[in-house]
């Protein structure tokens, strides 16, 4: 197996966990702690009408809890599929790090290692806490995330210097990377269609920021100075209501900030997948199956998580499937692609590209 094709695998290997943690945080964890979120701000405002110090303080002191919760969830979710388009790119690339193929395997390696240390590190952070940590500020946890973003960090770097040193060799013959120059037809679909998916969620991050951002983050500090208003007038009603249309905006501003982030990934997920299409060891007619499956999927999910205001739970399963399809189209590439031994895989020397042809 080559450094590019370890790359690869151990690159969709960390996006297909992203995915499936991020699809059961949303089932399980994401909706119920908004709901503990805002139960506890609303507990805290009444609290503060009533003159209970005590209980303001506690109540947010739960927020904090719950908000670290998320956080570290969604850290996770994110880091993981991150370092696993990172790895994508860095295995397109591999032809141009001018080190010996043993070398970029080690490296491949120790990026892997890393892109599995951080979230796992973040993870753990709102559970591990400052326990058995000789530091009073940073616990254990955070200490092997930092190590785990410091050993790719390292790795992009070598990789960076590795391609800076292969410029001097570039009087030797141009020639063609077998595994770029490839036109298949599951290649041109996954490349299309994720140019349009990134296109789609460029434009209505366009839209959203010029027609909604700014008049939406106005209202949130309005509803704030309302609430902070209403319970130092002792006027329950006004803090309810501002409560509630406060939850209402954070909500649109979720679902609008989600459809546009997701658009756009699996978009440039879809073309760095076309470009991996020859390592599929599957027909051409399944490898063109399951580039649509997973553009269907792509699609579906942002759309769905875009109208869950509107559709409540219907839109929100329906978002939940298609992420499903993802990523089982995903997994059906990973098989193809450890099934995968060819020439694509013959080891090359520094300023040589290996499966030129």
């Amino acid at each position: 197996m080559s450094a590019r094709r370890l790359l690869v695998l151990g690159g969709i290997a960390l996006i297909l966990t992203g995915m499936i943690f991020g699809d059961i945080f949303a089932i399980f964890t994401l909706h119920q702690n908004a709901a503990r979120v805002g139960a506890n701000l609303a507990a805290a405002a009444h609290a503060a009408l009533a003159g209970k110090r005590g209980e303001v303080f506690a109540n947010f002191q739960n927020v904090g809890s719950f908000l670290e919760n998320r956080g570290t969830k969604v850290d996770t979710h994110v880091h993981m599929i991150d370092f696993g388009y990172l790895a994508l790119l860095l295995a397109v690339l591999q032809p141009w790090v001018s080190f010996r193929e043993s070398a970029k395997k080690k490296l491949a390696w120790v990026f892997l290692v890393g892109g599995w240390l951080l979230p796992v590190g973040v993870f753990l952070i709102h559970y591990v806490g400052l326990s058995y940590s000789p530091s009073k500020t940073i616990g254990l946890a955070s200490m092997a995330a930092d190590l785990g973003g410091l050993l790719v960090l390292v790795v992009t770097v070598a990789c960076l210097f590795g391609l800076w040193r292969y410029g001097p060799q570039r009087g030797t013959t141009g020639v063609a990377d077998s595994l770029l120059a490839d036109r298949s037809a599951s290649g041109q679909i996954l490349f299309v269609g994720g140019l349009m998916l990134v296109l789609l969620g460029f434009l209505h991050g366009a839209y959203y920021a010029g027609a909604d951002l700014y008049r939406q983050e106005a209202r949130d500090c309005a509803l704030l100075s309302e609430m902070s208003a209403g319970a130092a007038a002792g006027a329950s009603t006004v803090v309810d209501q501002a409560l509630g249309e406060y939850g209402e905006l954070q909500g649109h501003k979720a679902v609008n900030i989600a459809a546009h982030a997701h658009a756009i990934e699996f978009g440039m997920l879809a073309v760095l997948l076309a470009f991996f299409q020859p390592y599929v060891r599957l027909r051409e007619a399944w490898k063109k199956r399951w580039a649509a499956v997973l553009l269907l999927g792509s699609l579906s999910l942002p759309v769905c998580v875009f109208l869950e205001m509107r559709y409540g739970l219907v839109a929100g399963g329906i978002a939940d499937f298609a992420g499903l399809l993802v990523v089982v189209a995903l997994m059906a590439m990973w098989m193809g692609i450890l099934r995968y031994a060819g020439a694509l895989d013959a080891p090359s020397e520094p300023g040589v590209i290996a499966g030129a042809s």
